[in-house]
């Protein structure tokens, strides 16, 4: 592998993963194109083994560089969502303890949304895991690349028709004066048991209340309620919020992290059987040619969520993922098939980092 390979390689990968077209296939079929070496480099990784692999080993470490990217431009969610996950996880021990059986003690919307990427992240994981030779394989045929990158295409057409047909349910549910589905507190039914929640997932999604967000009020002149006179931004309801104290982090303003907290907060709602639904949709991205982040939209889109919160949901969701599979994959670039190629990596994995920062900056709203 040239430089130039490596450089060209690292910044498709790097803009097109976080747009729905699917950076593995095309990953694939440029090479394929341009032909010679290039196209080379592709059908070496369908070798039997893929510790051999260099090309394959290149691909997963520009993938964990766009990992890296999203973690960094989404840190302050992350660190808010980590603690969560640490303040469940005792709770969680000492009641399945007390019980003898499976219980999960989520007090708010960040201990809920940690479980529910744990266990959306399970099926593509596993799946990934067993039949890695046989993904491995197709990902080294352009043609199945190119059947893949159609049926991608089809997936994207029928996600938009979703979105417009909850656009155009939107109004009737907000006339209709749909109640808000509660945030379970910790130890309820709902919450007890991460095989078996709750079912009632998309009924009054769109007019949800926002529960323990940024601005949100919970009962007249209760904490969040806002305040008349209060300085601030006006919320969706011409309401003023008060001024934040958060700051900008990431490239990032205040607006737009409060704005992700608000949409945790209704991603929260979800059933854990629809977060797993959702996250097994990622499974299809295993194949050269189908994008993760528009699968994965498809499937929020499927399961009641609207158009912005199934796109951070796929962020979210993408992270943890692409990081496993560098954790399994990128000690082979320090055996045979990184032998040549470690500064190559280096530049890629920069090149890639700055393209995938710069394109989920370009997709954030306001940007």
């Amino acid at each position: 592998m040239t430089y130039l390979q490596a450089l060209v390689i690292a910044l498709v990968q790097g803009v097109t993963e976080l747009f729905p077209v699917s950076s593995l296939g095309h990953s694939v079929l440029i090479p394929a194109w341009i032909g010679g070496s290039w196209q080379t480099m592709v059908t070496q990784s369908s070798e039997q083994s893929s510790e051999s692999s260099f090309y394959l080993a290149y691909i997963v470490a520009l993938h964990c560089a766009t990992a890296l990217a999203l973690a960094w431009f989404f840190r302050a969610d992350w660190i808010r969502i980590i603690r969560g996950f640490f303040r469940s996880l005792p709770r969680s021990v000492r009641e399945s303890m007390q019980d003898r059986r499976l219980r999960l003690a989520v007090a708010d919307k960040d201990e809920r949304l940690a479980w529910m990427i744990i266990f959306a992240t399970i099926p593509v994981g596993l799946t990934g895991v067993l039949l890695e030779h046989t993904f491995r394989v197709l990902f080294a045929k352009p043609t199945a690349a190119a059947v893949f990158l159609f049926i991608n295409g089809l997936i994207l057409l029928g996600a938009e028709a979703l979105r417009r047909s909850a656009l155009r349910r939107k109004p009737a549910v907000a006339a209709a004066g749909r109640p808000a589905q509660a945030f379970a507190p910790a130890g309820t039914a709902e919450t007890a048991a991460a095989g078996a929640p709750g079912h009632a997932v998309a009924q009054g999604y769109s007019a949800t209340r926002l529960y323990d967000s940024p601005g949100a009020s919970s009962a007249p002149g209760g904490p969040g309620a806002p305040t008349s006179g209060a300085a601030g931004t006006p919320g969706p309801d011409g309401a003023r919020r008060p001024a934040s104290h958060r700051k900008p982090a990431g490239g990032r303003d205040v607006a737009d992290i409060e704005e992700a907290e608000e949409s945790d907060t209704r991603l929260a709602r979800l059933s854990y059987a629809d977060g797993v639904l959702i996250g097994a949709s990622q499974i299809l991205a295993l194949l050269a040619g189908i994008s993760r982040s528009g699968v994965t939209m498809a499937g929020g889109l499927w399961r009641g969520l609207d158009h912005e919160d199934a796109a951070r949901f796929a962020f979210l969701l993408a992270t943890p993922v692409i990081l496993a599979a560098g954790v399994l994959k990128i000690p082979s670039l320090f055996g045979e098939a990184g032998a040549h190629i470690h500064g190559q990596v280096i530049v890629g994995v920069i090149v890639c980092g700055i393209a995938a920062y710069l394109s989920v900056r370009f997709l954030r709203p306001g940007h």
